[in-house]
């Protein structure tokens, strides 16, 4: 209501796209339980392809979802169902995924048309999708996820470390380590830090009553991490970023 004051309409559909392991899915569901909606999450892998196939499949999940009076719906790896269509010669009939592309155009605005409505939709390529698809009038905005910055980094190691018993911690190496790190990235370190405390402790004759990984193991775990997002993953983000975000 606020925002209509300032005749700015709510948005009703957005896209969130990065890379893997960066939080999209926890965004998605961290919007639904701010807003107190139910949250509905679509797996477009394992929707029923026969009976009418895919496409059919999506018209009957989202006339059931109609039914609800408020809701925020998910769907993951959006890809699979709006890829960017090839389009044949003159006269020769569309093949693969056009139908299920069609599809999709249809029913979003037919969603988008109750205020207690989002659609979310998450993909790690954003290019393969359909340009169609994107286009204003069906999403408002197309928002890119990234690799955590500093301010994020502490946010989550703060919540990391502080499930274990120790207090000593020195958060604030933590996150100067873990710079090329996804949020997946740095929850397995914490877990591969404890489980190297534990195994300590268990091993040792007298824990000295502090349970919990120790910097230094916060460290080295950071330091044997692989991260997900590789630098050309990254430099391509950067890119799509110039080419699609719509904020």
């Amino acid at each position: 209501e606020s925002a209509r004051g300032h005749g700015l309409e709510p948005p009703r559909a957005v896209v969130l796209f990065g890379p893997p392991g960066t939080g999209k899915t926890t965004f998605a569901r961290a919007i639904a339980s701010r807003l107190g909606w139910p949250f509905v999450e679509i797996y477009p892998s394992r929707l029923a392809t026969d009976h009418g196939g895919l496409a059919l499949a999506l018209r009957d999940t989202f006339e059931s979802i109609g039914r609800l009076e408020r809701v925020a719906v998910f769907i993951d790896e959006v890809e699979e169902i709006a890829p960017a269509r090839t389009f044949p010669p003159a006269g020769e009939p569309g093949r693969g995924s056009h139908g299920v592309v069609n599809e999709m155009l249809k029913i979003i605005p037919a969603f988008r048309e109750r205020d207690s409505r989002l659609l979310i939709c998450a993909t790690n390529s954003i290019r393969s999708l359909d340009p169609a698809f994107l286009r204003p009038g069906r999403f408002d905005y197309l928002i890119p996820v990234g690799p955590p910055d500093e301010d994020a980094r502490l946010a989550m190691w703060t919540r990391l470390v502080a499930r274990a018993d120790r207090s000593d911690v020195d958060v604030n190496k933590l996150v100067a380590a873990s710079n090329s790190l996804t949020p997946a990235d740095m929850s397995l370190c914490a877990q591969t830090a404890a489980q190297r405390a534990f195994e300590r402790d268990a091993l040792a004759a007298d824990s000295g009553g502090v349970r919990g990984a120790t910097t230094t193991e916060y460290l080295d775990a950071i330091s044997a991490m692989r991260p997900t997002v590789t630098s050309e993953a990254v430099v391509a983000f950067r890119e799509d970023i110039e080419l699609f975000s719509r904020t």
